[in-house]
């Protein structure tokens, strides 16, 4: 294969600026060209009915299980492997297409099987990541609850009972993504005896007292199915409980990883305003002429541009980090923190560049602006990644 034929494998994007895509080998371009064929052929013509309808596109599962993409960074138990670096640019171009689509696989590869992954012990890696991985089982990830959002390290009110072999979960979660229709659950509860944060794999569908009702009228995300979790006296197995966890720092390990996620999926999300902007900067004509050649249009495209290169940039460095084995919170929390205000301001000046049509679902951008503020939120606020940075930096803590 020639240098030109290897570079050609994954066809550069228009947002990609510092071509960032070209550090992957050509096993990964290979595997993010699969991807984006089908965010690009199979998503993107019917994603603005189901974002509208409120609904999930059940009947596109069966052509993305053929991605073989969940469990991208795991080793082993059927998961897909490869670098850090791939998993983000995975994040990033179904973003760029879908935020929604981006959150679901991110949920159910990223939390649920990255619980797993890291909490469980040998004989649940076996048992649970190889049907996972190849969508056989989706998983979900509560750890939110109707009155503990940032405060859940030290405030969950859903608590875990031990009796003999069993243990008993009561309390309610709420926002979980998937949870509506998928089969395994990671919740997370207060273990009643040491006050310690303990996780438990727990099947939906066959658990008595285990009920979810789905979330209604969201502007964000709405092809997300988010319910909320209701467990009265969930009688699950020791044999289901997170082996190698043992309170809320071992959730902490699980939440660095997808934070860092997330900042990726911002950047998908900037990309995606930015591509449909750019495209309608070239056709659109005022006085005769596209306005891509007035002065103003160029400057807001240019500062979109510098927004996503500048994120993607940091969240390339964070996946070297993560492979080096030196990826810390503070890390991860300044670019989910960074990214996402860059991309709520690169969202905002698409739509401003579509003037009235940027409140449309036909013209895609509105999508993006509204999406944008479930990602701006979830995975940890600003305010609260903020201070984590800033403990790192300072030495002193200013939480409550």
């Amino acid at each position: 294969m020639t240098t030109s034929e290897k570079s050609s494998i994954l066809p550069p994007l228009a947002s990609d600026f510092y071509m960032i895509s070209d550090l992957l080998s050509d096993d990964e371009k290979a595997v993010v060209q699969k991807v984006r064929a089908f965010m690009e052929g199979k998503v993107a013509p019917v994603i603005n009915k189901f974002w509208a309808e409120d609904s999930f596109p059940f009947e596109l599962l069966p052509e993305f299980k053929k991605l073989n993409i969940q469990g991208v960074g795991y080793e082993g138990y059927g998961c897909a492997g490869g670098s850090t670096l791939l998993d983000g640019i995975i994040a990033m171009e179904i973003a760029r297409i879908d935020p929604s689509m981006a959150t679901f696989y991110g949920v159910h590869s990223g939390l649920a099987m990255g619980s797993i992954y890291l909490g469980g012990s040998e004989e649940q890696k076996k048992k649970w990541l190889p049907p996972m991985a190849r969508l056989e089982k989706v998983g979900c990830f509560g750890l939110t609850e109707p009155l503990v959002g940032s405060g859940t390290g030290g405030g969950l009110t859903t608590t875990a009972k031990r009796e003999g072999d069993t243990w008993v979960l009561n309390g309610q979660k709420r926002w979980i993504g998937n949870s509506p229709w998928c089969d395994i659950s990671i919740i997370w509860a207060r273990d009643v005896a040491d006050n310690q944060v303990k996780g438990f794999i727990v099947e939906n569908k066959s658990t008595p007292g285990f009920s979810v009702e789905k979330m209604q009228h969201k502007i964000a995300l709405r092809v997300v199915q988010n319910g909320q979790i209701t467990m009265k006296d969930c009688r699950v197995p020791e044999e289901n409980r997170l082996q190698a966890d043992s309170s809320f720092r071992d959730t902490a390990r699980v939440l660095r990883l997808t934070r860092q996620y997330v900042a990726w999926e911002a950047v998908g999300c900037s990309m995606g305003a930015y591509e449909n902007a750019l495209a309608y900067a070239k056709t659109r004509e005022q006085f005769g002429k596209p306005i891509g050649s007035f002065q103003l249009i160029q400057d807001l495209l240019s500062r979109m541009l510098g927004n996503i290169t500048a994120s993607l940039s940091m969240v390339s460095r964070l996946a070297v980090l993560q492979d080096q084995g030196k990826l810390t919170d503070q890390h991860a929390s300044l670019a989910k923190a960074f990214c996402t205000v860059r991309m709520r301001e690169t969202v905002g000046w698409a739509r401003e560049l579509f003037g009235g049509n940027g409140i449309l679902l036909d013209y895609n951008v509105a999508r993006f602006v509204a999406d944008a503020e479930a990602l701006y939120s979830y995975e940890g606020t600003r305010e609260m990644n903020s201070l984590i940075v800033g403990k790192a930096i300072t030495g002193f803590s200013a939480f409550v």
